[in-house]
């Protein structure tokens, strides 16, 4: 700021001075009546002035330039400092462009992790839950080994004491054979010697009292072994069903199924829900048989899931959809005796689509009935019948059984008859009775014949 002032008062200074200066020269130069140049005095006068203004703003500038760095940077460098200034606006704006784009990737990247947090929230809850139904199920399993163990003591007790019994039987059976003898040797030396009849019956009627207890004695024994004989054999059922189990329902098992075509999306929601109400009496059914019309919910699935299966088939092409068990369910399930609704499902969804066309062969095998006895050839047809379902499963179809010609067993026993009545070798295939899709297949048994048709569960007496 002092230097400012002090700049100032000396331009101010030098102009005045010059200013006088060039006025005296300019007044002597007219009083003279100089001439330069060849000018009129004058015109000289007027080029002294015009000299000495030049020389003020010269000697200012010069003063300015040489005092103030600022002011010579100013005028000579004002464009460089310009064009400097506006590539720094551009890339402070290009830097607050970025620095929104950091903040709204910060702010996602918060969204996302309070969406990870919740979703982590969830999980752990799951776990815990999950860890909770593994100690019920731990707890459970400990019960029933201890009433194995304990059913297996039992049975080992009833064992030991039938063992015993039996031997005792056989003791007294041997006692009973040797007192009858006895008897006998009595009878006839009473006959030899009629004085000794008195000693000899008293000695009879003795050994008939003993022979009577050892007959009473053999028949509790009896008793006694027939009733533990049928205690072991209930013993054995319940250690076989505290084993195996008594399984209503098996892992993945279908409870319902169906082929919907949805029209209007608003028709999805009841077709999931017959479904559902199906696969639920099913469950009634198979778990609690003596029910009746129990009209409960035991069966347990998330909205998540139907909401998925609604969203996939109301397209308006054919769906084929089943209702499957998550698990494997016992008759009289603990769980649906306390009133929870704890059979846990899963819907299994697929477009119905052609998979084999009619006539393809599933399956195929030789059969030559010469030198196979009826059950090898059954066996064998059902074999090929098992391969041609494993083949129709592979390929895609749903069904859970498959349906041969009529679906009747007698026809199925004829062509098995055919083939044995037919001495040479046969390539036995099972073909597609019709177009079979996702939802299901029926096939027909065809014994082929150096490429010819012999006959078929369609047509068995065909030749």
């Amino acid at each position: 700021m002092t230097t400012g002032l002090v700049l100032i008062a000396a331009v101010l200074v030098l102009g005045g001075v010059i200013a006088i200066a060039g006025d005296r020269i300019g007044m002597r130069v007219g009083k003279a009546r100089l001439s330069l140049f060849n000018l009129r005095p004058r015109q000289t006068a007027t080029l002294i002035t015009i000299l000495t203004g030049v020389i003020i703003s010269a000697s200012t500038f010069s003063l300015l330039f040489l005092v103030s760095d600022q002011l010579r940077t100013g005028v000579f460098e004002l464009e460089n400092i310009q064009r400097d200034l506006s590539e720094s606006r551009q890339e402070l704006n290009q830097i607050a462009s970025e620095k929104e784009e950091i903040e709204d990737e910060l702010a996602n990247a918060r969204q996302e992790q309070l969406t990870a947090q919740e979703r982590l929230e969830e999980i752990n809850d799951s776990l815990q839950e999950a860890v909770t139904r593994q100690a019920q199920t731990e707890d459970e399993l400990n019960s029933t080994q201890a009433q194995l163990q304990q059913v297996q003591g039992r049975f080992q007790q009833a064992q030991t004491l039938l063992t015993t019994i039996s031997a005792q039987a056989l003791s007294l059976r041997s006692e009973i054979e040797q007192l009858q003898s006895d008897r006998q040797e009595l009878i006839r030396q009473r006959d030899e010697v009629r004085e000794q009849i008195a000693t000899r019956d008293r000695e009879i009627a003795e050994r008939d009292r003993a022979i009577r207890e050892r007959e009473e004695q053999l028949r509790q024994l009896e008793n006694q072994y027939v009733f533990l004989t049928q205690e072991i054999q209930t013993l054995e059922r319940e250690f076989q069903a505290l084993r195996q189990g008594n399984v209503a329902l098996l892992r993945n098992q279908t409870l319902s199924s169906g082929v919907v075509r949805i029209v209007t999306p608003s028709a999805a929601p009841q077709a999931v829900e017959r479904l559902l109400q199906q696969a639920n009496r099913v469950a009634i059914q198979r778990v609690l048989p003596g029910a009746g019309e129990l009209d409960e919910q035991v069966i347990q699935i998330t909205n998540v899931e139907v909401e998925q299966v609604i969203d996939q088939i109301d397209d308006g092409r054919d769906y084929v959809i089943r209702v499957q068990s998550s698990g494997n369910y016992v008759v009289g399930e603990p769980c649906l005796l306390a009133g929870d609704a704890c059979i846990n499902v899963y819907f299994t969804t697929a477009p119905n689509q052609l998979v084999f066309q009619r006539g393809d062969v599933v399956a195929a095998t030789m059969i030559d009935s010469a030198g196979m006895t009826d059950q090898e050839l059954a066996e064998r047809v059902l074999l090929l019948i098992a391969a041609a379902q494993f083949r129709a499963r592979q390929s895609g179809i749903f069904a859970d059984s498959i349906e041969i010609s009529d679906n009747r067993r007698e026809t199925a026993l004829e062509f098995i008859s055919n083939v044995r009545d037919y001495r040479n070798s046969l390539e036995i295939q099972a073909v597609a009775a019709d177009d079979a899709y996702t939802a299901g297949i029926r096939i027909e048994l065809v014994a082929v014949d150096d490429g010819q048709v012999i006959f078929s569960t369609g047509s068995p007496n065909a030749e």
